[in-house]
């Protein structure tokens, strides 16, 4: 199940971070056998240059490329079943360009990444995949035509510019790395994006009841990162000298996590939680950790 979770979580991530830049979908479906590429992005050509944000992420993005994650070390059959997605997005864009007449280069044809915690040598070598001089340790490049490269995400050095794929690490990589997001500068384009949609894995994870000890330490490790930003909402309303501005941080916060949480509110929910006393949102923000749809919300708001 915490799988799942973390699916979710990688998919919604590489979105946001990307969506700025070009075209994101995830999933993107493929071939007539159903099949599911986790994120598809297509970048848009006059932002390229502005991808330097992201580091190594972002140099992967300057070109049409498929992000395929792993919370778990990739296995044989997942590279596999990988590189069979990605054949079939290349015969689908060379079907196009056939009808259309047009020629396709190399570079409008996507380059596939593998994000897997650990793989081990064996898996390596048994694809071809080796290291290239002008890439960091971790990347690895299987041979020319597959246009895939396994990212081993323990293996990347701790840098700013490998910080966006450590993100996605699991234990002591992905602590450090976040360790590394909060000590970001506030007004770091994709710092709050990111904790964010951290928050909202740490609650997912916190209404399972049986996790690994990876996942108990990450909502360990996040909590008080929560607890902070909620105090923080709060205290930047009361420096502004102005008891709404205190119910606003607070329900700004509550607003973001319910969106990511139960996907678009409606209007007239929304209206119902603005009008909510400041209590009645603390209560709102602790509640929410057991909503799984939005008839949830609609009930606990029906008793207040």
């Amino acid at each position: 199940m915490t799988r799942f979770i973390h699916d979710q979580f990688s998919k919604d991530y590489l979105e946001e971070l990307l969506k700025p830049f070009g075209t994101v979908q995830a999933p993107s479906r493929v071939a007539a056998e159903v099949k599911e590429i986790d994120v598809l992005f297509t970048p848009i050509p006059a932002q390229t240059a502005n991808l330097n944000t992201l580091g190594i992420l972002g140099r992967m993005a300057t070109t049409p490329a498929i992000f395929e994650p792993f919370r778990n070390p990739v296995s044989i059959e997942e590279i596999k079943d990988c590189l069979s997605k990605s054949l079939e997005v290349n015969k689908a864009i060379q079907r196009e360009a056939n009808r259309s007449k047009n020629k396709i280069s190399d570079s409008e044809i996507p380059q596939q990444w593998i994000l897997t915690p650990t793989a081990s040598e064996t898996i390596l070598a048994g694809f071809g995949a080796v290291l290239k001089s002008d890439w960091v340790e971790g990347v690895y490049f299987l041979p020319e035509y597959l246009r895939t490269a396994i990212v081993v995400i323990h293996q990347l050095p701790s840098t700013p510019e490998t910080l966006w794929l450590r993100i996605l690490g699991r234990g002591k990589v992905q602590q450090r790395a976040i360790d590394e997001l909060t000590a970001l500068p506030a007004n770091h384009p994709f710092q709050r994006v990111t904790l964010e949609l951290l928050y909202s894995l740490q609650q997912n994870l916190r209404i399972n009841q049986n996790i690994e000890t990876d996942d108990r330490e990450l909502v360990m490790r996040l909590a008080p990162l929560y607890q902070e930003d909620r105090e923080r909402a709060r205290q930047e309303g009361i420096q502004q000298g102005l008891q709404q501005g205190v119910q606003q941080g607070e329900q700004q916060l509550i607003l973001r996590q319910l969106n990511r949480r139960l996907g678009e509110i409606d209007m007239a929910l929304i209206e119902q939680i603005q009008r909510l006393s400041i209590e009645q949102s603390e209560s709102l923000g602790e509640a929410l950790l057991d909503f799984a749809t939005v008839a949830d919300l609609e009930a606990w708001l029906n008793q207040q």
